[in-house]
């Protein structure tokens, strides 16, 4: 037959809870050393007994070293669980109090809506319409505020619109100034060159009379050479006879 499981409770016999005690303390110690060299773990195994001796193991045979590390990491996790635990705290009471302020911001909001005012006594009436007074004053001076920066600056905007028409009007005078004196210049020209156009001018004709007049005088010195001839002639044969 198998060996049956021993249950797990104190053993009352003294004898034989000090066996178990031996084996297994034995046991456990061979295991802390199996886990050390086949894991490269640092492992530190302290036990000590009901009569209060001490039973230690350490991988590298130096306990100090390995407390002292599992002090440091012990409590650096006990100050991070400690700020958790602050934060944690810290921010429960943080939505605690935003939320009593927006419930605050909400009533107060229906109280200035002019809701939910039975609750409210004649001082506190008195207080939610001084508020709501100075609430108004303020709104109605950032209204005239607004009001008076938008009249000036379409006074502005009137000012340099009213320049910039007298600029145009005067680049308009000078440009019809500019067309009128060329106009009165193209006219004074015009009629010069029609003056020119009607003065006598000396015409070839006069080279062609004289010549005509040299021809009429040749024509008749012919003629009278022509009349001449024949009584010339008529004495000379007067004078044979």
């Amino acid at each position: 037959m198998g060996r049956g499981r021993v249950q797990l409770k104190r053993i009352e016999n003294k004898i034989n809870r000090q066996v178990t005690f031996s084996k297994r303390r034995a046991g456990l110690l061979k295991k802390a050393h199996e886990i050390s060299v086949l894991c490269d773990a640092e492992v530190a195994l302290i036990v000590f007994s009901h009569k209060g001796k001490v039973f230690e193991y350490s991988s590298d045979s130096c306990m100090e070293k390995i407390l002292e590390r599992y002090e440091r990491y012990s409590y650096a996790e006990r100050q991070l669980v400690a700020a958790n635990s602050e934060s944690q705290g810290n921010w429960s009471m943080e939505y605690n109090r935003l939320k009593a302020k927006v419930e605050l911001l909400q009533k107060n909001h229906r109280h200035y809506m002019g809701e939910e005012l039975d609750s409210l006594s004649l001082r506190e009436l008195q207080n939610l319409e001084q508020q709501l007074d100075a609430a108004l004053k303020h709104i109605r001076s950032r209204k005239n505020q607004l009001m008076y920066e938008s009249i000036s600056e379409l006074q502005r905007k009137e000012k340099a619109i009213q320049e910039q028409n007298t600029m145009l009007a005067k680049q308009i005078k000078e440009r019809e100034k500019t067309v009128a004196q060329q106009s009165q210049w193209g006219q004074q020209d015009h009629g010069l060159n029609t003056s020119s156009f009607l003065l006598p001018q000396p015409h070839p004709c006069l080279n062609i009379a004289g010549t005509y007049q040299e021809e009429a005088t040749e024509m008749r010195r012919n003629e009278l050479d022509l009349t001449l001839e024949p009584i010339y002639s008529c004495h000379l044969g007067c004078f044979a006879g």
